[in-house]
């Protein structure tokens, strides 16, 4: 069980593998932009930011997979209301139809398994989602949680409720894939653009040797590389915030 899904802790081998990838990033950006090695120092804090940005990307990840699991959850959940299972015991059925599914090792297996031994221990269910949508910051989680409260205070259908917003966050996450879908092929196509920049100058580094040595090793040669750097990363970050939809 996670205690808070808008934190990651890498691993240590993940923490090896993402420094080595931004030791590897500065040294081509050093070597093609300055051939310096005070360069590559000057580039160094390009490693934090990175490794910033892979963090973050390890989260919408593990949320968006949270997601979808979360969607044969209460798939599953629904099910088991509809079959004469109170609220309380509906979450053992879910979970036991999940292990079909899922490894116990899966987050929504951990996430039930957390919910059941909260029950168990005389915390309302509704409590317990609450607490399992604000840990998780999922938006459906979120919803699921807050309406399955309100129908249990207001007497609602519950049945009904939990039916109708398993339909609903199902169609929601199924619309997701086909935006996600549609977005990959541009995403290639951004990455492609990332790489032209620094193809170029590889082209011209090995095909005419000696062309770009005025811009290398003096103050206005420095400077006419940084400038052209800073508007190569304005351009990748301008990029790459383009490509990231938010849905």
């Amino acid at each position: 069980m996670i205690e808070d899904y808008n934190t990651y802790h890498f691993t240590l081998k993940e923490n090896i593998t993402v420094i080595l990838q931004g030791i590897l990033i500065i040294t081509v950006l050093g070597g093609l932009f300055y051939q310096s090695i005070f360069g590559i120092l000057f580039l160094s804090p390009i490693i934090i930011l990175y490794r910033k940005a892979k963090k973050k990307q390890r989260i919408s990840t593990r949320k968006w997979q949270l997601n979808m699991e979360f969607r044969d959850g209460i798939i599953s959940l629904s099910a088991a209301l509809g079959a004469g299972y109170s609220a309380e015991h509906a979450f053992e059925e879910a979970r036991r139809d999940l292990k079909l599914l899922y490894q116990e090792e899966s987050h929504i297996m951990q996430e039930f398994s957390y919910l059941i031994n909260q029950i168990r221990m005389n915390i309302t269910t509704e409590k317990a989602l609450i607490e399992f949508g604000d840990r998780t910051g999922v938006e459906d989680i979120i919803s699921f949680a807050e309406i399955f409260a309100t129908a249990k205070r207001t007497g609602g259908d519950l049945i009904k409720v939990i039916k109708t917003t398993s339909n609903t966050i199902s169609d929601k996450i199924e619309v997701k894939r086909e935006i996600i879908t549609l977005v990959t092929a541009k995403r290639y196509e951004a990455n492609i653009m990332k790489l032209i920049p620094m193809g170029i100058l590889c082209y011209l580094y090995f095909s005419s040797p000696g062309f770009l040595d005025p811009l290398y090793h003096n103050f206005f040669g420095v400077t006419v590389m940084t400038i052209l750097l800073s508007c190569y990363l304005c351009a990748y970050l301008l990029i790459e915030k383009i490509v990231a939809i938010e849905i």
